[in-house]
């Protein structure tokens, strides 16, 4: 089910390592920043995510 125009995004709703993307045309993308640096992450992963193991949930970033 969609939330505020976002689809359910699984685990990537409370990672530190996300970033929603609007586009032009009002659709939304979840952004992996570890793609930038690791491979094994997809750029937009597809959602839900239910396993990561990059996951970091935001209340643990320093």
């Amino acid at each position: 089910m969609m939330r505020g125009g976002r689809p359910p995004a699984g685990l990537c709703a409370r990672c530190r390592h996300r970033r929603w993307i609007r586009s032009d045309r009002g659709s939304a993308f979840l952004l992996c920043r570890l793609s930038r640096t690791d491979p094994r992450f997809r750029r937009y992963p597809t959602l839900p995510v239910l396993r990561c193991a990059g996951f970091q949930a935001e209340e643990e970033a320093p």
